[in-house]
């Protein structure tokens, strides 16, 4: 399954890469992450940075364990997810933040396959939904974070 997301928020695209790369506080504000994991953090040098997490999620009866390989560019600025095991047959997830206008430009694109029929079933019917779901919850945690005091509160 394939998604890509296309948002035009008011931060800049370090405020977002910032906030997407930090993936020890997605248990505060993703709802269905119970809990995250890091470790094996590496500097590579010209501000890329590669960690591996393991993430705890629950969708409705579901409970899995998944862990990636995170690369985290903040020169392009751009955050790369690739499976290291879980429930997946395969799964990567991409982030891209380009200035626009008054703001930045976020790209989500995410591909993946599940391993099992079930898991196929039960999440994939509404997968486009949890996808901007999960992108509504980033932009609500930006708000938070980076508006101006007394601006508009997000939905």
């Amino acid at each position: 399954m394939r998604h890509a997301l296309v948002r035009h928020l008011p931060y800049t695209p370090q405020q977002l890469f910032t906030l997407v790369g930090d993936v020890e506080r997605y248990p505060y504000f993703v709802p269905w992450v119970i809990s995250m994991r890091t470790w094996n953090r590496k500097d590579l040098g010209g501000g890329v940075t590669t960690l591996d997490t393991e993430a705890a999620v629950r969708f409705a009866i579901v409970r899995e364990r998944f862990a990636t390989r995170v690369r985290l560019d903040a020169a392009a600025p751009s955050i790369e997810v690739d499976l290291l095991s879980g429930p997946f047959r395969h799964l990567r997830n991409r982030w891209r933040f380009t200035p626009s206008g008054d703001g930045a430009e976020l790209s989500f694109e995410i591909d993946f396959e599940f391993g099992s029929r079930f898991l196929h079933g039960v999440l994939s019917a509404n997968f486009e939904r949890a996808v901007t779901k999960l992108i509504n919850c980033f932009e609500q945690r930006a708000h938070h974070l980076y508006a101006p005091p007394g601006s508009l509160r997000l939905p």
